[in-house]
């Protein structure tokens, strides 16, 4: 055998290394999976964590709803009275900090926002008849995203067989830009896209005859 001949043997046994080792490569599936994971797993955690936002805001509207009819209960039973001169009387503080010890398991409500609402909402009125009870959340505007109007809010209850209404909002803001298009209902002054779910319960209730 002569140089070249042995020269091309070799070049021929290199060539077909490198292209059995290129098929060797195809078929491998080492790292494949990790390899998909890392594409799929930002939608994967954005899914999951608008579902679990999703259960969490629920949940708080659940809250804040057995809120409303624990304390609209004590005020029917006159357990929670309003300038009677009873012992059982409570300002407007004083209920605001009861509420929000009914929804602190979920919800905290700091000291500044017992004396000042930011986020917590509460009317509680009394009126002359069911008719009058108002049957729409107040909005600053017609647009659909307008923000609460709470000019109007009052703590007002009456006492023994008054017609009386509480109403509370709760404004729960999201976090997960994937879901925020579909459950936000509220855009709050100053802002240029709805970020809040308006949490909202009502009851209309009067109050029983007691002494």
């Amino acid at each position: 055998m002569t140089v070249i001949d042995q020269k091309a043997d070799e070049a021929r046994g290199f060539a077909s290394f490198r292209f059995s080792r290129f098929r060797a490569l195809a078929r491998s599936r080492d790292g494949a999976a990790a390899i998909e994971f890392a594409m799929l797993a930002i939608p994967y955690f954005m899914v999951i964590f608008a579902i679990l936002e999703t259960f969490v805001a629920f949940a708080a509207e659940e809250l804040v709803s057995n809120a409303v009819d624990t304390m609209s209960r004590r005020m029917r039973t006159g357990q929670i009275t309003y300038n009677l001169g009873r012992t059982t009387d409570m300002s407007q503080t004083q209920f605001r900090q009861a509420f929000c010890n009914e929804i602190s398991i979920l919800i905290s409500c700091s000291t500044s926002e017992v004396a000042t609402p930011s986020k917590l909402y509460l009317d509680v009125q009394t009126f002359a008849t069911f008719a009058a009870i108002p049957t729409t959340i107040p909005k600053v505007s017609t647009d659909r995203y307008a923000d609460l109007n709470t000019a109007a809010f009052k703590y007002t209850p009456g006492g023994a067989g008054t017609i009386n209404m509480l109403r509370a909002y709760y404004r729960w803001e999201i976090i997960t830009d994937l879901i925020r298009p579909y459950i936000t209902t509220i855009r709050p002054s100053g802002s240029s896209m709805p970020t809040q779910y308006l949490i909202v319960a009502t009851t209309a209730f009067q109050n029983e005859q007691y002494p």
